[in-house]
């Protein structure tokens, strides 16, 4: 009986994290642009879902040919970001947020009625790629070996690839230096407009990357932007907006809470979520590794 629950646990935990290595592929994009844009994109979901389409696109095109299409997919995402930003984002910087808001909103809507038009309404699916439709042994236990791709080469090379770019390159520490004064880097002589496009590009690709890699785990459908955001947002806001570490801490508790909830609770597995995040934001408004900004950010 011992080894039952024992087992159970960490099958439970595992999935966790493959959960969690799959929803903080797309939430870093959207921390990573609140954090230097200040800008809370509401069509970065979107991002999520061309990135997804794309993939099915570039696959139905080659006959199955899967793996470019991680690569392919968020480039043509981030002509997609890069586009946006210049032309319809980087005029209201300086506007209320609340504008901000309902024009990242109108994109949704935009971007959703163009999926319908070329893809129309129905589901659709990106099988596994060859050699991952399977499963793996991980102390006795049977883990699908594609979510095994998803937790360590994508999942753990994205949360390493953005430590090393924001705290050993150049560009990276310019980043971080945006995160906590954006005037100052530009009293220093940084073109904060391409700045600003980069960073752009770098959470968009995220976001493209994300549905890239987590398309053949799952339906593809108009509305699947809608449904990925709210987790994002819930991801970033309880790890504290802006904090790449406080999104990869968002994630994880996201991750384990929703495995452990379908296990003992799945009718109110979502629930726990919310609750929790409820809890953080009274006793921590600014999350939970998030920074205090007195008088507005």
């Amino acid at each position: 009986m011992v080894d039952f629950f024992t087992n159970v646990f960490f099958v439970q935990l595992v999935n966790g994290l493959f959960i969690a290595a799959g929803i903080y592929l797309v939430a870093s994009g959207l921390s990573l642009v609140f954090g230097v844009l200040g800008i809370l994109n509401f069509a970065h979901g979107s991002f999520y879902m061309y990135g997804a389409f794309f993939v099915f696109t570039y696959v139905g095109f080659t006959a199955g040919d899967f793996w470019p299409a991680l690569f392919i997919a968020p480039m043509v995402v981030v002509i997609l970001g890069v586009v946006m930003e210049v032309v319809f984002l980087r005029p209201i910087y300086k506007a209320d947020p609340l504008y901000q808001l309902l024009l990242t909103y109108a994109m949704v809507l935009i971007f959703g009625d163009l999926v319908k038009i070329l893809y129309g309404a129905e589901n659709l699916s990106v099988a596994r790629p060859e050699g991952f439709e399977g499963t793996v042994t991980i102390a006795g236990s049977l883990f699908p070996s594609y979510q095994i791709f998803v937790l360590l080469p994508a999942g753990f090379l994205t949360v390493l690839g953005l430590y090393l770019f924001l705290n050993r390159t150049n560009v990276g520490r310019t980043v971080r230096a945006a995160t906590q004064d954006r005037e100052m880097i530009g009293a220093l002589g940084v073109n904060v407009r391409l700045l600003y496009t980069g960073v752009f590009a770098i959470g968009a690709f995220l976001g493209g990357l994300g549905g890239a890699v987590l398309a053949p785990m799952g339906a593809l459908y108009p509305g699947m932007d809608f449904d990925v955001i709210i987790e994002v947002f819930l991801v970033v806001v309880l790890g504290g907006l802006g904090s790449m570490a406080g999104t990869a801490l968002g994630a994880l508790i996201y991750g384990e809470l929703k495995s452990f909830g379908i296990l003992w609770v799945p009718e109110l597995e979502s629930v726990f979520i919310y609750v929790l995040m409820a809890v953080v934001l009274v006793a921590r408004p600014q999350g939970l590794l998030g920074k205090k900004v007195e008088g507005g950010h």
